[in-house]
């Protein structure tokens, strides 16, 4: 009789070979399907398919969990019980370093690493030995492969150099008037850079191939050279009745910033590599963080890998201790900061007052519905981390108190080191409130009349803030006021505006709160500026500029445009910078 034994399992080179070449096929796998989504956004302006185009944000947004998922579940069948083995591991990542070394995008697939092997572990702060670390590097450094492009030199007018530059993009439908978007584009620019004396002002011009497209805009993107200077360059299209027609010309810094903001959603931008097209969109905005750069083009998880290679750097340098944001004390979350770094962390408490009737579940769906909504320039873009490591000596005693007290839930007190178990990051702003009372009163009436303007745009954008107390909103550098408390938040067309109930005798006038039925979804707009808080002179102003934001009939009719599938134009840039 003949005994078969069991086959014996492949050696550790084997294997490792075989998990490398799984991840390195894996995160290939993701990215063509990134990309295959993307690809949707040309035809989806091209045909003005604007509800798909939204689906297809989400879905881009999804894939990288999607993904990560799939790939666990094929290494987990794969490896067995060994999928714990940090030795192994260790012979993993060391092999697939060396598959993808010649990629360009190599720190991309690194962080796909990362991901997995934190997800197997659960790794607390950083695990060496079993993930990629390299918090000294600059991502894009060793990058020096160019970016496909395209170049122009005014030879002639600069009318002519712009109509042959939009005729270059190829979009399937024509422009209502070429010729005319042309002109308005020169014209534009000249006003712009006033500054930019010579003939000809204009001597040459760069583009990126891509067209990057987000919400219902194509946006080509450059810069633009001068005798001995250059500037950013970016031209908006709209896709209208009639046709093409460039509705707008971003050649200031700060104009160009804003487009590529954290309170943006992400760009829809085909790109062949990514690292290449970071390091040219550096040189057009030398201050933005590159992690803001990842992060915009739709690279999220990257953007994160920047946003704490960044601060890590930062914070090492530096014995600066943490401490308790400015502002009123969140009942929802506590909120702390490094001073001298323009971010705030956020954990959500243990308990809530009673006057918030949520569950800790219900925040983190809110900042999962931000993260995937239309961020209309007005909710800043909060990126969830989870254990990450903190020496305890750093925290100072009013804000380590208060995380012992009311986040014990997401602390764990290892040694000499606090590991917070989950928070969110955002770029940290002014308080509204407090911005208010330090500034000049011409800023001040700015920054009120902006605070109505957010609310409309976010109303537009069939977002409701729940809560609209000045505290709850900040002021970016620019001045430009946006909504960062997100634990009320909810959709526009999901509440129930009313008007306020007359009393029907004294008992009812003089009555302590509401004698009448509030239910979870009603809205008194009528309400909203009795808890401002705004001295009078500005709380006229904000009513003179904004009024129907506190009457019920204005809600209605958004709501009832919202439900009827309309698409609200809300304007990514200043007014100065559109034609015509």
């Amino acid at each position: 009789m003949t005994f078969l034994s069991a086959p014996r399992p492949p050696p550790d080179a084997e294997l490792a070979e075989a998990c490398a070449t799984d991840l390195r096929d894996a995160f290939a796998d993701y990215n063509a399907r990134f990309r295959a989504i993307t690809q949707r956004a040309k035809r989806r302006f091209e045909r003005r398919e604007w509800t798909a185009a939204r689906l297809d944000a989400i879905e881009r947004i999804e894939l990288y969990d999607v993904c990560v998922a799939e790939t666990s579940r094929r290494l987990e069948a794969e490896l067995g019980e060994r999928v714990g083995d940090k030795a192994l591991w260790s012979r993993v990542r060391d092999r697939y370093g060396e598959l993808i070394s010649p990629l360009l995008d190599q720190e991309l697939n690194k962080t796909f690493f990362n991901t997995l092997t934190r997800r197997f572990f659960k790794t607390r702060g950083v695990d060496p030995s079993s993930e990629f670390v390299a918090l000294d590097i600059e991502p894009t450094d060793r990058l020096t492969h160019p970016v496909p492009r395209l170049n122009y030199s005014a030879t002639r007018s600069p009318e002519e150099l712009f109509q042959r530059l939009l005729e270059d993009f190829h979009l399937e439908v024509p422009f209502a008037d070429i010729a005319t978007s042309a002109q308005r584009i020169s014209q534009s620019v000249v006003k712009q850079l006033p500054r930019w004396d010579g003939t000809p002002r204009v001597r040459a011009v760069e583009m990126l191939e891509t067209v990057f497209y987000r919400e219902r805009r194509a946006y080509l993107v450059g810069r633009i050279f001068g005798e001995r200077e250059y500037a950013p360059l970016v031209i908006a299209l709209v896709h209208e009745d009639a046709g093409l027609r460039a509705d707008a010309v971003m050649v200031q810094r700060d104009d160009v910033s804003a487009l590529f903001g954290v309170t943006r959603s992400y760009f829809q931008a085909d790109l062949e590599t990514v690292g290449d097209a970071v390091v040219f969109l550096r040189t057009l905005l030398p201050k933005k963080p590159v992690n803001e750069i990842y992060t915009v083009l739709g690279r999220a998880k990257q953007g994160k890998t920047e946003r704490y290679r960044h601060f890590y750097r930062h914070f090492e340098a530096s014995d600066e201790a943490l401490t308790l944001a400015e502002g009123e004390k969140g009942l929802v979350m506590a909120v702390f900061t490094l001073p001298s770094y323009p971010l705030v962390f956020k954990i959500i408490r243990d308990r809530f007052a009673p006057s918030k009737l949520m569950t800790r579940q219900d925040v983190i769906d809110k900042y999962q519905l931000v993260f995937k909504h239309d961020r209309a320039g007005r909710l800043i873009d909060a990126q969830e981390f989870r254990f990450l490591r903190f020496p305890r000596r750093r925290f100072a005693p009013e804000l380590l108190e208060e995380l012992l007290d009311s986040c014990r839930s997401s602390v764990i007190e290892d040694g000499d080191d606090l590991i917070l178990t989950h928070m969110y990051v955002e770029r940290r702003l002014r308080p509204l409130n407090l911005f208010l009372k330090e500034s000049p009163p011409e800023l001040v009436e700015r920054a009120v009349i902006d605070y109505g303007l957010a609310i409309k745009d976010l109303a537009a954008s069939n977002i409701f803030p729940g809560d609209l107390l000045l505290k709850n909103f900040g002021v970016t550098r620019h001045g430009r006021v946006i909504f960062y408390d997100y634990d009320e938040l909810c959709l526009v067309t999901e509440c129930r505006f009313r008007e306020l109930p007359a009393a029907r005798d004294d008992d009812e006038e003089m009555h302590h709160g509401a004698w009448y039925f509030v239910g979870d979804d009603d809205v008194f707009p009528e309400q909203f500026t009795e808890f401002l808080g705004l001295p009078r002179r500005l709380r006229e102003l904000l009513i003179a500029r904004h009024g129907e934001i506190f009457t019920v009939p204005w809600w209605h009719q958004v709501q009832d445009k919202l439900n009827a599938g309309h698409f609200f134009d809300i304007s990514p840039y200043r007014e100065e910078v559109r034609l015509g």
